[in-house]
């Protein structure tokens, strides 16, 4: 029987609720590390080389070691993909590959002086059907968190995700499906798991990375074919624009903002495919 979600860690497949980690892992106990989720669709992983382009410029910059390439990885993503049955169709997956620093001898946040060793290092991957959400959503513009723009983390796609989880948070307690957070200048910069676009006087902008936003691979993809251009947005969306969250697994228009009805007419799916389209 097909697991729920399918997962692998050290050699082994198994059901994702029945694999473990060391309790001693610092991606668990200290959200020491990385992760990339990656659309599975027509039984390939789409945007693969951009998604491990940014988990290989993430770990630089946070002084971790190289993770798994492409090469060891294109196996193992064809093996779980036939697992989960994700071969055939048009069925889609959310594939999540993970690596953290691994067990460091001690307590602490404390790190050898040694150089990064990939060794020491635990990668480990899940995949499971996802079904893709193109629907309207409300975003309530968190006031709680702010992104620091800043921040080395800010501009990787680590795992401490509890900013986003409060955000989220405060979001549902006013009615909303989604948070946007500002960064610590004010500004809008993203959502709290997807990156912001606003149709403006007939133009498509999105914050730079200097608001501290994920360089989002999707975002990467508007940018490089011309579509969107970086533009600090301001504290509020203005009136008359239209805005998306995307990222690698839906893209999602908002109907409103703080409660506030917005235009919400927008080519979501479309314009979503054709970025995921070679």
């Amino acid at each position: 029987m097909t697991p729920e979600a399918l997962a692998w860690h050290d050699g082994q497949w198994g059901d994702s609720h029945n694999l473990h980690l060391p309790l001693s892992d610092r991606g668990l106990q200290l959200a020491d590390g990385l992760f990339e989720t990656v659309l599975i669709l027509h039984g390939k992983a789409q945007l693969l080389p951009a998604h491990l382009q940014r988990w290989h410029q993430s770990a630089a910059l946070l002084g971790m070691a190289t993770p798994p390439d492409q090469a060891v990885l294109d196996p193992l993503i064809d093996d779980a993909i036939e697992r989960v049955n994700l071969n055939l169709g048009n069925s889609a997956g959310a594939l999540r590959l993970n690596w953290s620093r691994g067990s460091v001898a001690g307590r602490g946040i404390g790190l050898p002086q040694e150089p990064p060793d990939a060794t020491q290092h635990r990668f480990w991957l899940t995949l499971q059907p996802h079904q893709l959400c193109f629907s309207l959503a409300k975003a309530w513009i968190c006031t709680q968190e702010q992104r620091n723009d800043r921040s080395l983390l800010s501009r990787c796609k680590t795992l401490a995700y509890g900013q986003s989880i409060q955000a989220r948070r405060e979001a549902q307690r006013h009615g909303a499906e989604l948070a946007l957070l500002r960064n610590t200048r004010g500004d809008l910069c993203c959502g709290d798991s997807a990156n912001l676009l606003v149709l403006r006087e007939g133009e498509w902008i999105t914050p730079p990375l200097s608001s501290g936003c994920l360089p989002g691979v999707m975002r990467a993809q508007l940018l490089q074919r011309g579509l969107a251009r970086e533009a600090t947005l301001g504290a509020e969306l203005q009136s008359g624009d239209q805005a998306l969250l995307i990222n690698s697994l839906g893209c999602r228009a908002l109907q409103a903002v703080n409660g506030q009805a917005m235009t919400a007419d927008l080519p979501a799916e479309t314009l979503w495919r054709q970025l995921i389209s070679s």
